[in-house]
C-alpha cells in the first residue's frame, strides 16, 4: 500500500511540473519572475502542498528554477539546457555515473602515460600506499577515499582538466555510493596488484597497456 501511494504521489508531481515548465516554455513567467505563493499553486492545480514541493524540487533539479529561502521561488531559466552540470550529476542515476566513470577511467590512465610528470607520479605512488594500508587493515572508509583519490590523481596526471573535471565531479557522487555496496575491503585487496600495474604501466609512459589494465580493473 505504502509503495503504491508513493507511486500516485509522484505521478501526480511528475504532471504538476509538466503544466508549470509548459507556462514557463510558453511565457507566462520570465527569468527571474516569482512564481505565485504555494497556496496559490495548491489551488490553480487543485493538490496538496506536497505535490507542489516536490514538482518545484523537479524542476529545480532542472535548473528551471531556484528556490530562495525566505523569498520563494523564481524562474531561473526557459530552457532545461541551461541546467549545470553539478546539479546534472546530483540527480543521475548511480549506474549511469558508474558507467561514465569507468569511461573515463580508460582514457584518463592512457592520457596519464604519456602526460605524466614526476610530482604526478609521486601523489599516485601516495595515494597506492594509502590503498594498500587501508585494505590490509580492513579500513573500509579510508580504502574507499584513497582509491577515489588515486584514480582522481590519474586524472589529473592527464593534463587534460576537462577530464580531470568530469572525472572528479563524478567520483564525488560516487564516492558515497561505494560506501553503501561495500561491506569489507576484500574487493580492494584482491585489485591491489592491478592498481599497482597499472601506476607501471603510467611510469613507464605505456599508454596502451595501461588502458588494457584499466580496463582488467573495471572488470574486476
Amino acid at each position: 500500500m505504502p509503495e503504491n501511494s508513493i507511486i500516485r504521489k509522484t505521478s501526480l508531481a511528475d504532471k504538476v511540473a509538466e503544466r508549470l515548465r509548459e507556462e514557463i516554455r510558453a511565457g507566462q513567467f520570465e527569468v527571474g519572475e516569482k512564481l505565485p505563493a504555494e497556496p496559490q499553486l495548491m489551488k490553480k492545480y487543485g493538490v496538496g502542498r506536497s505535490t507542489i514541493r516536490e514538482a518545484i524540487k523537479a524542476l529545480s533539479n532542472l535548473g528551471l528554477l531556484t528556490v530562495q529561502q525566505g523569498l520563494g521561488t523564481f524562474v531561473r531559466a526557459l530552457s532545461p539546457s541551461a541546467e549545470p552540470m553539478e546539479q546534472r550529476l546530483k540527480r543521475a542515476d548511480v549506474y549511469e555515473l558508474d558507467e561514465v566513470r569507468k569511461l573515463l577511467e580508460l582514457k584518463i590512465a592512457e592520457k596519464a602515460a604519456l602526460m605524466r610528470t614526476a610530482a604526478d607520479i609521486a601523489l599516485m605512488e601516495s595515494f597506492l600506499r594509502e590503498r594498500k594500508h587501508a585494505a590490509w587493515n580492513d579500513e573500509l572508509e579510508k580504502c574507499i577515499e584513497a582509491d577515489v583519490n588515486f584514480h582522481t590523481a590519474i586524472a589529473k596526471a592527464s593534463h587534460n582538466e576537462i577530464l580531470s573535471d568530469l572525472y572528479k565531479s563524478v567520483s564525488v557522487h560516487l564516492q558515497k555510493w561505494f560506501q553503501q555496496i561495500f561491506t569489507d575491503t576484500s574487493s580492494f585487496v584482491s585489485s591491489q596488484h592491478l592498481h599497482e600495474k597499472l601506476l607501471k604501466h603510467i611510469v613507464a609512459g605505456e599508454p596502451r597497456k595501461a588502458w588494457n589494465t584499466a580496463a582488467k580493473i573495471l572488470d574486476h
